[in-house]
């Protein structure tokens, strides 16, 4: 099962971040990236890396993308007030994509809850820093590319015609 999810996660992180690249509006985009952020977070979490998973969320899905959205505020690209308000076609990908995500992760919590129902030790901050910086570098330096690929994206939805 969990191997299902994992895939389907895939699927909608792919997706997302392919949306966020062919996206027009800035500010689509940034929400189709934040979904892919977060489907990569509980990609993260089912893997037996809820700290990872805790950083994408809290670091990179929010203040990453907030600093992004400001600076695209700062640059005025557009101006909302003029445009029509956005339909439901065009907030469609966005929930379907975030409705997988979030119930794949009550999913994988309920399944592994339901496992688990031994009490979890607290690790020290020496074991820790371990298992970030050795277990799960890879995660971190692929979270770092994911960043780089949205700062390419955003530079090139801001530059001038």
């Amino acid at each position: 099962m969990e191997q299902a999810i994992f895939y389907i996660l895939a699927a909608v992180t792919v997706i997302g971040t392919i949306l966020a690249i062919t996206e027009k509006h800035p500010v689509h985009a940034i929400l189709f990236l934040v979904t892919s952020l977060f489907s990569m977070a509980v990609i993260f979490y089912l893997l037996m890396a809820p700290l990872v998973a805790a950083f994408e969320v809290i670091l990179y899905a929010g203040a990453i993308m907030v600093l992004f959205l400001f600076v695209i505020m700062m640059l005025d690209l557009g101006h909302p007030e003029k445009g029509m308000s956005p339909g439901w076609k065009e907030w469609l990908p966005a929930v379907l994509l975030s409705g997988i995500s979030i119930g794949s992760l009550a999913l994988v919590i309920v399944s592994r809850h339901a496992v688990s129902s031994a009490p979890a030790v607290m690790p020290t901050i020496r074991e820790l820093a371990v298992s970030l910086f050795r277990e799960h570098g890879l995660a971190v330096e692929l979270i770092s590319l994911q960043l780089l690929f949205a700062l390419v994206g955003a530079l090139y939805l801001g530059r001038q015609k």
